[in-house]
Formats: C-alpha cells, structure tokens, sequence
C-alpha cells in the first residue's frame, strides 16, 4: 500500500466546495470506489494580518476571528505535492495554512 499523508485545512465556508472539489480533482479523497471523501466541521479561524498584508477577510493589524469550515482528507504521498498545490490555487486566503501528516499503514500496527 502505498504511503498516505492526511491534509488538513481551513476556509471560509462559503469555499469549500471549490477547495473539496479542487483535492478531488488533483487525486486527493479516494477511498477505493469513492472520490471526494473529507470530513468537515465547523470552527473559527483567527489571525492577524500584518500592515503589508492583503487579507480576503478582516482587517489589517488587528485581530480576526472568522467562521471556517476545517477539511481533512487525504491522499497518496506520491501526489501530495499536487493537492497541496490545488488547495492553495482554490484557496480565497493569502496564506493558506495546511497541514501534512503522514499515516501509517495498517500493514504496520
């Protein structure tokens, strides 16, 4: 079986379908016959943007807290480069923050 990583992200609510559809669409949420598996919940995001920085929501040198949608799927290794990479290009925020954990196997335990 071939090495697995679960991506995690956060985003507005009102884009997670183009992200969701994005991570499918680069290979990522496969589960045998199934495509587009994640699992979502519902939390709030907090940041504050510096003075030089162009924040989709919020304001500058303050801080944020906004409604975000959390995704988290996953994928093969071998293409994590290119989910990660359409999350980012569907992703409304100026810094997308995604995480990358690697899993293991079942073969393994």
């Amino acid at each position: 079986m071939p090495e697995r990583v679960l991506i995690i992200t956060g985003v507005p609510p009102e884009h997670a379908d183009a992200v969701l559809d994005a991570i499918a669409n680069a290979g990522g949420g496969v589960v045998g016959e199934y495509t587009h598996c994640a699992f979502m919940n519902t939390g709030t995001g907090r940041f504050k943007p510096s003075a030089s920085a162009t924040p989709n929501v919020g304001q500058r040198e303050t801080i944020n807290s906004v409604p975000e949608a959390r995704i988290e799927t996953f994928c093969d290794r071998a293409i994590a480069k290119q989910v990660v990479a359409a999350i980012k290009d569907a992703h409304p925020y100026e810094e997308a923050v995604i995480y990358i954990v690697p899993l293991v196997s079942e073969d393994d335990l």
